[in-house]
């Protein structure tokens, strides 16, 4: 990316199913679901927003392995995009106090994303 125009922050959190990829797709949408970015088109080249690069880096708490990318990719429908995905975010209790110790239901996945984008 030459030029980085604009970057978003967004936090995802799956309350009970452990799924990391549902957490990170909240966190996507929670980056750019508060953004417009009208002239971003003036810059681009043809004004192609296809042209337009976006790098999401994802801080996972846990499940790397399990974190499904192409389904996160769909909630950007612009640009060329890219991933990083780090170590981070947070593993929390979901204030579910179970019998079975053993089970993981009452773990929260937070899911930290910064969305970079730009030409």
């Amino acid at each position: 990316m030459k030029k980085t125009m604009f970057i978003e922050i967004g936090m995802g959190i799956d309350l009970h199913g452990q799924n990391v990829t549902k957490a990170a797709v909240r966190a996507v949408q929670n980056a750019i679901h508060h953004n417009s970015m009208p002239g971003i088109r003036s810059v681009l080249p043809g004004g192609d927003l296809n042209n337009m690069k976006v790098n999401v880096r994802l801080a996972v708490p846990a499940d790397k392995d399990k974190l499904d990318l192409d389904v996160v990719r769909k909630e950007l429908p612009y640009g060329q995009v890219s991933f990083e995905v780090v170590d981070g975010g947070m593993l929390t209790s979901s204030g579910i106090v179970l019998e079975d110790k053993q089970d993981r239901n009452d773990l929260a996945y937070v899911v930290i994303a910064s969305v970079e984008v730009g030409y």
